[in-house]
Parts: C-alpha cells; sequence; structure tokens
C-alpha cells in the first residue's frame, strides 16, 4: 500500500568473512527484524585495533545477531568465542554457520543478554564484543553487568557499537576510552578496562 511505512528487516544475504583462517567465507544471514551486521569496512578498522591482542583471546559476542564479530575473531586466532543472541531465529542460522565452519570453539546461547550476565558461570573474558539494537539503549546496564559480575580478564577490552547521535554510555568508573570513529551513521569505540 502506498505511503505505508514498512519495517526494516535484514536483507537475507551473505556475510563475508574479512580476513584470517576464514577469509572471504560467505555465510548465511537470518531474515530477522532489525537485524545488521557489522559492516567489513568497520570490521577490518576494529580487527586492525584488536590485532596485537586477538590471538589466544577468549571472546564474548553479546547481542550476537549475525555473529559477524565473533566469526572475524575466531578466524583471526582467538581461542574461543560464545555467542549470545535472543533472536531463534538468529540463533539458529548462527549455529548453522559455525557448523560449516567446523567452528570447535564456538557456543551460541540463545537468550537474552540481561540473562546471561545475570546468570553467568565463572568464565572470564579477554574480549567483548557489544552490537546491540541501537534503539533499545542498553549499552550502559549491559557495561555495569560486565564489571558487576566480574566477567572481564585483567586487560580486557570492550568493543562498542551505537548510533552516530547517541551519546557514549556510562561506563564503570575505570573503563578508558582506547579507540573512538565514526563511519556513516555508526559510532564505533574500543574501551579499556
Amino acid at each position: 500500500m502506498a505511503g505505508r511505512k514498512q519495517k526494516t528487516r535484514s536483507q537475507a544475504g551473505r556475510l563475508r568473512i574479512v580476513a584470517g583462517n576464514w577469509r572471504s567465507r560467505l555465510l548465511d544471514i537470518a531474515d530477522v527484524e532489525g537485524l545488521r551486521p557489522t559492516s567489513e569496512r568497520i570490521r577490518e578498522t576494529l580487527f586492525n585495533w584488536l590485532a596485537p591482542r586477538i590471538h589466544g583471546a577468549r571472546c564474548l559476542d553479546l547481542f550476537a545477531g549475525t555473529g559477524a564479530l565473533g566469526l572475524e575473531a575466531l578466524s583471526r586466532g582467538a581461542r574461543s568465542a560464545v555467542f549470545v543472541e535472543r533472536s531463534p531465529v538468529a540463533a539458529r542460522q548462527l549455529q548453522k554457520n559455525i557448523d560449516l565452519l567446523d567452528a570447535e570453539n564456538a557456543r551460541v546461547l540463545q537468550m537474552k543478554s540481561s540473562d546471561f550476565l545475570r546468570g553467568h558461570s565463572a568464565e572470564r573474558f579477554d574480549i567483548v564484543l557489544l552490537d546491540p539494537p541501537f534503539a533499545e539503549d542498553l549499552l550502559s546496564e549491559t557495561c555495569r553487568l560486565l564489571e558487576e559480575g566480574a566477567m572481564l580478564a585483567d586487560g580486557a577490552v570492550v568493543y562498542l557499537e551505537l548510533g552516530r547521535e547517541q551519546d557514549p554510555p556510562t561506563m564503570p568508573g575505570d573503563w578508558r576510552v582506547l579507540k573512538d570513529k565514526t563511519a556513516g551513521n555508526v559510532r564505533y569505540m574500543l574501551i579499556g578496562t
């Protein structure tokens, strides 16, 4: 119907791994409302920032969606990745992609990120990747829960992705911005803890 606003949906399509062991591998993307994979350009910059830290890192990809960030980390030498995704459809597609890549060091948990953060085990992470739905304003609470739950290894870094016009989240007192860039409508930051 003309003039009627349609819900934003991701284009069911393909995700390309930028570099590493799975370089140029194409993976299917679930058709889920609001799903927006991190662009190749931003992933390339992020993983240039993370290059000295990625080998052997334990990663948490919260709000995983397509899993683009965690899969890129594994491709580039991360030891393990935990993917947390609330959408059953997106989580199933992510598991299919992990199976296709034969990534035995990856685990998908289909649950809300807040439930994971509140019920987390003693596992600690070296790199945490946060790319939540921009409109839901989840970053401040997520950062607080990460800190309170003692989920970060010594010297851990946290990647934040938010809308260009959004204010940065409130972060725990000793966290500091290491890198801060924008690309298109996205602002992305690397935080030291």
